[in-house]
């Protein structure tokens, strides 16, 4: 089968992929083997090749057909439309994904949409999820014109909450206004506050200013570096901001739900018309490699997806 592999070499800055020969995938018995129809890139995999592992593949968003069902029995049988989340290998002809990770497809939902599903809505379902009750709070999400940042926003404001939207671009701001949220600024300085609840993914200098912005008794939930630039968090200016703040980290793996289960709600939610994945860019998969540029330099809005020929 082919299947991109990084080279671990970067030209002008940027990650380097090619397309290769590789076996198919080996499959543990609670593994599905799925013919891959179209998978999503993420700008944080752009990243990770940078300097990749020995074995690491890249590929956590896929969708197709399930060509083998797993050997114990469980998950979709053989014939099935899914959308799965494995862990890695994903940008290839064919992938293995444990039934875990792995949901069924209705005919409402169209492959390229299952495609941009797995990494950014899981991560989105689950950081409302550690956030609590959002109906009626005020609520500040930093970074919100990617992937993650629209399901927030549509999630969020479906639940009733109040969302201010930080993004730097005017028409992706349009967008999520179109999503629900209430307001959009272009720095985070601009929101005035004060915010029951702040969901920062920037780092840098943006985490500090979202903190201050939150109300007695708030909550920060870190999720995310995109800037790349370290925080530095002065703790005097923390003690004489908001008083009884917390400040958290979320991962979205730290859940003990499972994947199949968040991916079928999200799933339902698109066929119902409730949440709409924001398809940037939608090409062959030959066009993987100027994909990964576009995205790192933030040129697509919303998710990137691949369709395998």
């Amino acid at each position: 089968m082919r299947a991109y592999v990084p080279t671990g070499k970067a030209h002008a800055g940027q990650p380097h992929v090619v397309l290769a020969e590789l076996p198919q995938p080996r499959l543990r018995p609670d593994e599905a083997l799925i013919k891959v129809e179209a998978y999503s890139v993420n700008r944080g995999e752009t990243f990770k090749l940078e300097e990749p592992g020995a074995s690491w593949r890249p590929g956590k968003d896929v969708a197709g057909l399930v060509v083998q069902q797993a050997a114990d029995g469980s998950g979709p049988e053989a014939g099935r439309r899914v959308v799965g989340h494995p862990m890695g290998a994903g940008w290839a002809e064919y992938a293995a994904v444990p039934t875990s990770a792995l949901a069924e497809l209705p005919d409402a939902v169209t492959t390229a949409q299952a495609a941009a599903l797995p990494l950014a809505g899981l991560t989105a379902l689950r950081l409302l999820r550690a956030a609590g009750p959002v109906g009626g709070r005020h609520v500040l999400l930093t970074g919100a014109s990617g992937g993650v940042g629209h399901y927030v926003t549509e999630l969020a404001a479906a639940a009733g909450a109040y969302l201010t939207a930080v993004t730097a671009s005017p028409e992706r701001g349009a967008r999520l206004r179109e999503l629900g949220a209430h307001e959009v600024v272009h720095d985070v300085t601009e929101a005035a506050g004060p915010y029951d609840l702040v969901l920062e993914s920037t780092g840098g200098p943006t985490l500090p200013a979202a903190l201050s912005r939150l109300r007695r008794g708030g909550t920060l939930i870190w999720f995310g570096q995109a800037g790349r630039t370290p925080v530095t968090l002065d703790f005097f200016d923390f003690f004489r901001g908001p008083e009884s703040a917390s400040l958290r980290h979320f991962h979205y793996m730290d859940f003990p739900e499972s994947y199949a289960d968040d991916l079928a709600a999200l799933v339902r939610l698109v066929a119902a018309g409730r949440l709409h994945p924001e398809l940037g860019r939608v090409t062959d998969w030959a066009d993987t490699a100027t994909t990964l540029v576009d995205l790192r330099e933030r040129r697509i809005r919303g998710n990137a997806v691949l369709t395998v020929s």
